[in-house]
């Protein structure tokens, strides 16, 4: 067993774009395993490579007692959306209102190369898409509204991590798009 540390908001890792996996090898099963072991220890519904400071496209997830990890994944989406509190293990404690797509169809492939495909709807839909927003240097905040992302920056703000971070000289830094994003953050 090998926890790993958590990266907060405001670490650069949360919101550059992760690299594509390419060996599949005995370093990309410790990987897999630092990641489930660490979201079990959290506890947590899913988590991905760059929130333990590796940017590479692989996460996992413990959606109603099945653990799975997936690499490199595309998704399609369904139309019909869902809306509900959604947290983050980067962002301790905090959970907003957030739309996701009600099911999604994931592809990539296991820790072994092998190709699989993963079909889930709400919790674990949410979970993939979360995880994998992660790998795309994009963080459930962006997806908010403004309104609601106006009340989330400043509980942040006001969180006992984010004072720590401050403290410890490790200020995060926040992107804010030049462009219009309506709520979606890219």
């Amino acid at each position: 067993m090998s926890l790993q540390q958590i990266r907060l908001f405001g670490d650069p890792v949360l919101v550059t774009p992760a690299a594509p996996v390419v060996d599949f090898d005995k370093e990309l099963r410790k990987l897999v395993q630092d990641l489930t072991d660490t979201m079990i220890d959290a506890p947590g519904a899913g988590l991905a490579a760059p929130q333990i400071g590796v940017s590479l496209r692989v996460f996992v997830w413990d959606v109603d007692e099945a653990l799975g990890h997936l690499i490199n994944p595309s998704l399609d989406l369904s139309e019909e959306e869902q809306d509900g509190d959604e947290g983050c293990l980067s962002f301790p404690s905090l959970s907003y209102p957030t739309k996701r797509a009600m099911r999604v169809v994931a592809k990539g492939w296991n820790m072994h190369g092998e190709p699989i495909t993963v079909e889930g709807s709400e919790l674990l839909a949410r979970a993939i898409q979360h995880e994998t927003d992660h790998l795309d240097g994009i963080v459930f905040i962006d997806r908010l509204d403004e309104q609601t992302r106006k009340i989330a920056m400043k509980d942040i703000r006001e969180s006992d991590w984010f004072s720590e971070s401050l403290v410890s000289g490790k200020t995060p830094t926040v992107k804010i798009s030049p462009h219009k994003t309506f709520g979606k953050g890219f």
